[in-house]
């Protein structure tokens, strides 16, 4: 069998309970989060299998990770820390804490060598400024990547990446089930597993696909979208990407011009 990649949102954490607590900067798990994991890691039947675990550098990716795969973990894995699996948006809930703040946090937990000192900046030069075009590039890093991880592990290899939902339509390149609401098609610790579609290792693009048991388990009977579906799923994201940066750097605006009003500098 061709190595399994399994694709993993993050539990809950406390900005997903409001839209002002968006603007809490990279939060806890909630205590359903926490709870979440703990059904995740019960109802995972490959703990047996994983190979390699992969995150977010993000704390809630990271936690849920740490929680979910206590097996692989108390192997002796590590948790790669993987930046370009960060989250979409500029809002704070989905910018990273600095390099140093996550080795005092999770200390020896994690690998950190991938994870530059700039990760977590979302400038508009920026490779992470959320773009569909830089977007769409490091989703391709991400499987790419993933595909070297896997290239000298053997075709039993099973990889954990747990990131968040919407980083996770670019990864897929499947738009399907997106919620406005929520701007993602998954839940929280909802996992799917999937293989890389060129099993030369020679497509440029990395594509992936989801097991025919992956999408069953989700999805029943249920027929995919068309390619022309999908293509309407992806321009309505797009629209949705698009008011999130609106609305995000407005409020910075509004911040920053409150800050000035009062004399106060760095906000």
């Amino acid at each position: 069998m061709a190595p399994v990649i399994h694709l993993v949102r993050h539990a809950q954490g406390y900005h997903n309970l409001s839209a002002e607590n968006q603007w809490l900067r990279d939060p806890d798990l909630t205590d359903l989060g926490k709870k979440q994991c703990d059904e995740l890691s019960e109802q995972f039947p490959y703990h047996d299998k994983i190979t390699h675990l992969v995150a977010s550098p993000i704390r809630r990716t990271i936690f849920t990770c740490q929680l979910s795969f206590p097996h692989a973990v108390k192997a002796g894995k590590k948790i790669v820390a993987l930046q370009d699996a960060q989250e979409v948006s500029l809002f704070p809930c989905d910018v990273g804490s600095d390099v140093d703040q996550l080795k005092k946090e999770f200390g020896d937990l994690v690998d950190y060598h991938l994870l530059t000192d700039d990760w977590n900046k979302k400038t508009p030069d920026s490779k992470y400024y959320p773009e569909s075009h830089k977007l769409e590039a490091r989703a391709r890093d991400a499987r790419l990547f993933l595909r070297d991880l896997v290239k000298d592990a053997g075709d039993d290899a099973h990889v954990v990446l747990v990131t968040h939902g919407g980083i996770l339509h670019f990864i897929t390149e499947d738009w399907s089930g997106i919620n406005p609401g929520r701007g993602t098609g998954w839940a929280n610790t909802e996992w799917r597993s999937y293989q890389f579609v060129d099993k030369t290792g020679q497509d440029t693009n990395a594509s992936i696909e989801e097991l025919p048991e992956s999408r069953r388990r989700r999805q029943g009977s249920e027929i995919p979208l068309t390619d022309a579906e999908q293509r309407e799923m992806r321009a309505a994201y797009n629209s949705l990407l698009d008011l999130e940066l609106k609305t995000s750097l407005e409020r910075v605006a509004r911040q920053q011009a409150t800050a000035t009003a009062n004399g106060i500098s760095g906000v």
